[in-house]
């Protein structure tokens, strides 16, 4: 007697986000701590007009140090078959952050600059970065974010404090006209990246941990400017 097998369901495609491309993980992995990073006090506050120029010159000094320090890691890490192609040099900041500090804060103004806890556990992480994933989780957490909200937050800027486009260069990427094409192109280096599967689990951990440097941050600085009354 032959036995008959009962049939078996084909197997579909996995949705799992483990199959998913890099920038769609990073996307949808690190939803909750960008959400909560967005949401802080202080950043609701400074973009909806409550807090004064100088919420917004504090944050741009951490920045400055911020970047710096990724910056500084990008050069370390140019001639990496991973981290060197996302090197580029229409995406650097650190130059326009201090032509706007120059503006917003005066001639000397980094013997003036005090860096919040914050900010020093922020830059000592992005200082310490040895590999790739780490430094691809933080680029893409403040370059893409710079590139998707910074028109916007400039405006809000200038609509509630008369900043000027002068002062608030740091938002403005000369080399990169249509930021549409150029995100669709990062996120496809992204995705074309040389990286294993644990690889690309690091750069997603590393992310969270980006965000929640950020909220950190917001964090810091909001007792340092309370929300007008």
């Amino acid at each position: 007697m032959t036995e008959t097998l009962a049939p078996v369901a084909p197997v579909l495609p996995s949705e799992s986000p483990l199959t998913a491309p890099l920038s769609e993980q990073l996307r949808t992995a690190t939803r909750p701590q960008h959400e909560h990073a967005e949401t802080r006090g202080f950043v609701t506050q400074l973009m909806g007009g409550s807090l004064g120029r100088a919420a917004y010159v504090d944050l741009a000094t951490q920045h400055h140090a911020i970047y710096t320090a990724l910056e500084a890691t990008g050069v370390r890490l140019a001639h990496d078959a991973v981290a060197g192609p996302f090197v580029m040099a229409a995406l650097l900041r650190v130059p326009s952050l201090e032509a706007d500090l120059e503006l917003l804060r005066g001639p000397g103004w980094r013997a003036r600059a005090v860096l919040l806890p914050a900010t020093a556990a922020y830059v000592e992480r992005l200082a310490s970065i040895t590999r790739a994933e780490e430094f691809l989780a933080h680029h893409y957490t403040r370059y893409l974010g710079d590139l998707s909200g910074g028109q916007i937050i400039a405006r809000l800027l200038q609509r509630h404090y008369g900043m000027t486009p002068e002062e608030l260069t740091f938002y403005a990427f000369e080399e990169i006209p249509k930021p549409k094409p150029f995100k669709d192109s990062y996120r496809a280096l992204l995705d074309a990246a040389p990286l294993t599967p644990a690889g690309i689990d690091a750069v997603v951990a590393e992310a969270k941990v980006a965000f929640d440097l950020n909220a950190t941050l917001f964090t810091d600085l909001a007792p340092l400017h309370p929300a007008a009354a």
